[in-house]
């Protein structure tokens, strides 16, 4: 009888460690996400990534849309 209450209680740390694990790493994972959805925005507007801000690139001849890249990071957040 005592080993399967050892056991029970064994499941249950896991369990609540799982959740703690998934509980710390969510943030995160949404914070890579949501940075590099930026990056790939950016990038497709033709801009650099730089510093967190997106940038005209040096000598860019006009090819860098600020709004393309506001339009493409507010799709990006809503999904």
């Amino acid at each position: 009888m005592k080993e399967a209450a050892g056991e029970a209680n064994m499941t249950v740390v896991t369990i609540i460690l799982i959740g703690v694990v998934v509980a710390v790493a969510t943030p995160i994972i949404n914070n890579l996400m949501s940075s590099s959805a930026k990056k790939a925005c950016c990038t497709d507007a033709g801009g650099v990534w730089s510093g967190n801000t997106c940038k005209a690139a040096a000598g860019d001849n006009g090819s860098y849309s600020s709004s393309q890249y506001n339009e493409c990071v507010s799709k990006a957040n809503n999904k």
